[in-house]
């Protein structure tokens, strides 16, 4: 009776001893997953360290209690060990000057929107897709197609300039600047005046109307037409042909036929001698000449015919494109041969409740998720959306230096659990031979 209670116990003990080693061995096993997690994360770290934009990950551990039964004294016993990525999209990298003048890096929170191609038309052209994107990569470059691209293929979206009516859209679309784009004519702000009004031979009754194109801020061209009427041999009177009202008088010299005084206003020789005009498209100043000069407008004193007036506006309307240049504000600005640039795209940034929530794609982009909170469109510069640095990129945050020192840990950590599994393999054959 005595053996057969002992051998009941040692069975007892076996199993016990064999149920702890087993979960022990299960405990290793899920440390050497961990751990194995912990190595992908470090190693997409390191191989990800020159990435623009790429925001590196860590891992965290948890335990996880999987086991109460063998629990003695009320204590529970943590028999695993669970690895989890953690994204750190909210990181700052660090921004550094690009060769490529239309890259962009932001210092702040925000996320260029993005597209990306879902295939080809017959001409060529992309077919963009209507899934959002969002990325720090701003290495934008002009393809053939005119379209914003960064180096992940992604083609970056703002708001787009109507060529129509010169203003801004309200929907994101992707940028494109294509090669065949018109220059916009510049705003008018001045109207130049020469030639001879008239003839001082006659001392009244006189009259003429001279017309010129002036555009507004928008590029829309628009008719402006000033009436001249004679008061006397050396006195006329110009006025807004769409208001009366707005006018002025002109005195000229008798002998000369240069320019005298404008509203009897006395000036001094070679002073501008000019008319405010008042009315549509917008307010301008006419230049008539200077005083004491027949360059501008004079009348004829040699009893010759008057040649009449001509009159220009200082609006530039004609460039050829050359090319794009991105600004601080999100602006991107066509350049043309004339020296002169003209907005035609507005990048916006976005943000997020969470961005640490968002999920990533390939090519350092993301997708919005319930957990991140709806993107919110913001004006560069507002809100917390942050700067733009132009010609500049975002380097990786991946940290070398730090990431090789915790691959050390991980491996060691590695290599510890391996030990506990061959240790454990030993204390069960061990175990297993207590009864033979």
């Amino acid at each position: 009776m005595m053996l057969g209670h002992t051998t009941r116990s040692l069975f007892h003990v076996r199993e016990y001893a064999m149920s702890s080693i087993i979960n022990a061995v299960q405990t290793a096993v899920s440390g050497l997953n961990a751990q194995s997690h912990a190595f992908t994360d470090l190693s997409n770290n390191i191989a990800n360290s020159q990435t623009t934009g790429y925001k590196a990950s860590t891992t965290s551990f948890e335990d996880y209690v999987t086991n109460n039964d063998l629990a003695s004294d009320g204590e529970a016993l943590s028999d695993s060990v669970v690895a989890t990525t953690r994204q750190h999209n909210d990181n700052q990298g660090m921004v550094t000057t690009s060769t490529n003048s239309t890259a962009l890096a932001i210092s702040g929170n925000g996320f260029f929107n993005v597209v990306q191609a879902t295939g080809q038309s017959n001409d060529s052209t992309p077919v963009l897709g209507s899934q959002q994107y969002y990325t720090r990569n701003g290495d934008f470059s002009q393809d053939k197609n005119g379209y914003l691209v960064n180096t992940s293929g992604y083609y970056l979206e703002g708001y787009n300039v109507n060529a129509s009516t010169g203003s801004l859209g309200t929907s994101l679309s992707p940028i494109q600047v294509p090669s065949t784009i018109k220059f916009q004519p510049t705003e008018s702000t001045k109207l130049t005046m020469t030639g001879q009004i008239g003839s001082s031979a006659t001392s009244s009754g006189g009259s003429s109307t001279t017309s010129a194109t002036a555009y507004d801020s928008k590029g829309n061209a628009q008719t402006v037409s000033l009436n001249w009427t004679q008061v006397n041999a050396t006195t006329w009177t110009v006025s807004n042909a769409s208001d009366p009202t707005n006018s002025a008088t002109v005195t000229f010299d008798a002998s000369t036929g240069a320019l005298a005084s404008v509203n009897g206003q006395s000036q001094s020789s070679g002073s501008a001698a000019t008319f405010e005009y008042e009315g549509s498209p917008q307010n301008m100043t006419v230049s008539l000449g200077t005083i004491g000069n027949t360059s501008g407008v004079s009348i004829v004193t040699d009893g010759s015919t008057p040649t009449g007036v001509t009159t220009v506006s200082d609006s530039v309307t004609s460039g050829t494109f050359s090319g794009i240049s991105m600004q601080t504000d999100g602006s991107v600005m066509a350049t043309f041969d004339n020296g002169y640039s003209q907005l035609v795209a507005k990048v916006p940034l976005t943000t997020f409740a969470d961005p640490n929530s968002l999920s990533p794609e390939n090519g350092q982009a993301y997708t919005a998720t319930s957990q991140s909170g709806s993107p919110q469109i913001k004006t560069v510069d507002t809100n917390g959306a942050g700067t733009l640095t132009t010609g500049s990129i975002e380097e990786s945050t991946s940290d070398l230096t730090g990431d090789l020192s915790k691959l050390i840990v991980a491996q060691q950590a590695y290599g510890a659990n391996t030990k506990v599994v061959s240790t454990a393999d030993q204390l069960l054959q061990t175990t297993l031979a207590m009864i033979q």
